[in-house]
């Protein structure tokens, strides 16, 4: 496949890890996004992909692209023979000034461009994205974009520092230290993130936690468990089993075994490390 990635430029750089192009045939026709803290939106410029956001949801069609809020849940992504997209990575909190609706009310719930710029709006970015020149083009064009849709997030910064500290603990900070030092209640704390990530502070620094456990595994060396479970900070490892299932739904040993087939069927290919097979 072909990935293109660059950091757009400020203040764009403030809520925006990378923008990225990405075209070619998948790995898998199935492909699942374990939870995690960042937020992503998908411009789709090829056959339409499909969304199951968790075991009890019906899978639905995404034909414009979609955008996501930080998932509680594994996502299950069903992709065409060939796949191609511009899309964003966002920062947890970098979504919000795009939106207009809280971020809560897209948790878990995938929605399509179409339903959060309007059918007009994605049409004509759709449009002129196909009539690029080449990737570099396309990425400035939806750069463009996000400068133009840039709107105003009040109250953003609590959010934006809070998220940080969580993110430089790996999640292990207690949320209530975290709301005396800033002078807030746990209620207002509450709201600014639900409305501006999407989850509580706690439910985020949860996902942070499991998130940067799961990244620092090397699925192609031994694995003491205990230890790694003990070093992240869970109580034992039958609660850091607990959350393994309910953040990929599978088990520990399962979810190195599908690590260890993506690295062996597909080595060194662009979406190894987070996404994993499905089938």
């Amino acid at each position: 496949m072909e990935y293109v990635s660059r950091v757009p430029r400020p203040p764009l750089d403030g809520l925006i890890d990378d923008l990225y192009y990405l075209e070619g045939a998948p790995p898998y026709a199935r492909l699942t996004l374990p939870a995690s803290p960042a937020a992503f939106l998908v411009v789709n410029l090829g056959a339409p992909f499909r969304i199951r956001a968790g075991v009890d949801v019906q899978t639905a069609e995404y034909a414009d692209g979609c955008v996501v809020t930080p998932p509680t849940r594994a996502f299950e992504f069903g992709y065409p023979l060939r796949t191609r997209s511009v899309g964003v990575h966002f920062k947890p909190w970098g979504l919000a000034p795009f939106l207009p609706m809280p971020a809560v009310e897209l948790c878990d719930r995938p929605a399509t461009v179409e339903q959060v710029w309007g059918r007009p709006a994605i049409a004509e970015l759709r449009d002129r994205l196909v009539s690029a020149e080449g990737p570099h083009q396309m990425l400035t064009l939806l750069e463009d974009e996000l400068m133009r849709r840039l709107g105003d997030a009040t109250g953003l910064g609590l959010v934006r520092h809070t998220s940080r500290i969580i993110a430089a603990t790996s999640g292990a900070v207690a949320i209530d230290d975290l709301r005396v030092s800033a002078g807030v209640s746990s209620t207002h704390l509450a709201q600014r993130f639900k409305e501006f990530v999407g989850v509580t502070p706690k439910r985020f620094a949860r996902t942070y936690r499991f998130a940067a456990t799961v990244l620092s595994i090397n699925p192609a060396e031994p694995i003491d468990w205990a230890d790694l479970a003990g070093g992240a900070g869970y109580f034992d490892q039958a609660h850091f089993g607990h959350e393994f299932r309910a953040f990929t739904g599978l088990t520990p040993t399962r979810y190195v075994e599908v690590r260890r087939r993506f690295l062996r069927e597909h080595p060194g290919h662009v979406l190894d490390g987070w996404p994993l097979p499905s089938d």
